[in-house]
């Protein structure tokens, strides 16, 4: 090749992304409002301001904010570890439980390796999973709308290294039941990382889901995987935490981003494990919204199963959801809508629920004319 020759294919080259991340899918993230007039239902963060506590101790942060935070996150970690009566060995943060699991499967896949997880859940799982160079394994949900774990534990290969358990699930809302998972963990060998992954545990009604630090003290290869995002307020802080064997979770340190948890989020997430029975009479008016949304849903005659999260799952075709999304958009609401499955709608302020009632209503009437 003569030097004009190299020089052309120099002047020509440019960098490229891997393959992996140039096919990966977008995250889509809850649309937001835009106006004081909109109900922005499309994401399930809290509707609460934050706890009056974790504001405090914000504002009390702010003025060291030109410091680097603790990036072993010590007292938070003690402090989840007293609130859980587990050791501070025990816990890995990152920001929001979606940072720990990018921990967790950089840490525990080679590329080839497959994650599995039922389908359709959390929309970041098969983002992950490729950009680690692991293969996504999605399973259909059962008809219930939940997990089929007969189906995932025959989805298990010689190259599983990691299974996503998402209880209550997202988008659906429909919970593990004990025995269900501790069945489960019986069935598949004893060197697979089963994740259970409860961001929103906290609105679930008692019983409804696993005990899963009992689960965790009883199979070393579970992991719990909590944030601070939802039913606590943080989602703008970013701080999520994993309950791991001590192994485990030192290697999940070890893979996180430096200081990727700011002293804010640390100082506010402690704060607000000092509010949790605050918390908890939040989420109890959540639960009734719940529970009185669905009832209404259902007399008009919708079809809904329990959701135990902060949020309803409303199953439908393409041709209903793009009408179901066309009014909630004319009547200034955003929900979240799944291409080939149905909406998800968060749980809001009553007035804000009446709204989504009139709106599912006229869409009922209209789809049966």
């Amino acid at each position: 090749m003569t030097s004009d020759q190299i020089l052309m294919a120099t002047e020509t080259a440019h960098p490229t992304l891997r393959a992996a991340v140039s096919g990966l899918p977008s995250y889509v993230p809850g649309r937001r409002s835009a106006g004081a007039d909109i109900a922005a239902l499309a994401s399930n963060e809290s509707h609460y301001e934050p706890l009056p506590a974790a504001a405090a101790a914000v504002a009390e942060a702010a003025g060291r904010m030109n410091r680097y935070p603790d990036m072993a996150a010590v007292e938070l970690r003690e402090r989840i570890a007293g609130h859980l009566a587990v050791t501070a060995g025990e816990i890995a943060v990152g920001p929001g439980s979606v940072g720990v699991l990018q921990q967790i499967i950089t840490g525990l896949c080679d590329a080839g390796d497959e994650v599995i997880f039922a389908w359709r859940s959390f929309e970041a799982y098969p983002i992950l999973v490729e950009l680690a160079g692991a293969r996504p394994v999605r399973v259909p949900l059962d008809d219930a709308e939940g997990h089929d774990l007969d189906a995932m534990a025959a989805a298990v290969t010689e190259r599983t290294k990691v299974i996503l358990l998402c209880t209550p699930n997202n988008p659906t809302g429909v919970p593990i039941s004990h025995d269900r998972i501790a069945a489960f963990l019986r069935s598949v060998r004893s060197d697979i990382l089963v994740v259970i992954d409860e961001a929103y545990v906290e609105y679930a009604e008692a019983g409804s889901g696993p005990d899963s630090l009992t689960l965790y003290r009883e199979y070393p290869n579970v992991c719990i995987l909590r944030t601070f995002s939802k039913a606590y307020g943080l989602a703008g802080l970013r701080v999520g935490y994993a309950v791991a064997t001590p192994d485990i979770a030192e290697g999940l340190r070890r893979t996180a981003i430096p200081f990727a948890v700011t002293a804010l989020a640390q100082k506010a997430a402690v704060a607000s494990l000092d509010a949790t029975g605050e918390m908890q009479a939040r989420v109890a008016v959540v639960q009734k919204e719940r529970s009185r949304l669905a009832a209404r849903l259902e007399a008009q005659g919708w079809t809904l199963q329990p959701s135990q999260g902060n949020f309803l799952w409303i199953r439908a075709d393409d041709d209903l959801t793009a009408r179901l999304v066309a009014a909630f958009d004319q009547a200034d609401i955003l929900v979240r809508a799944y291409q080939g499955d149905g909406i998800r709608i968060t749980v809001a302020e009553p007035a804000s629920n009446d709204r989504v009632l009139h709106v599912m209503e006229a869409v009922l009437a209209a789809h049966a004319a």
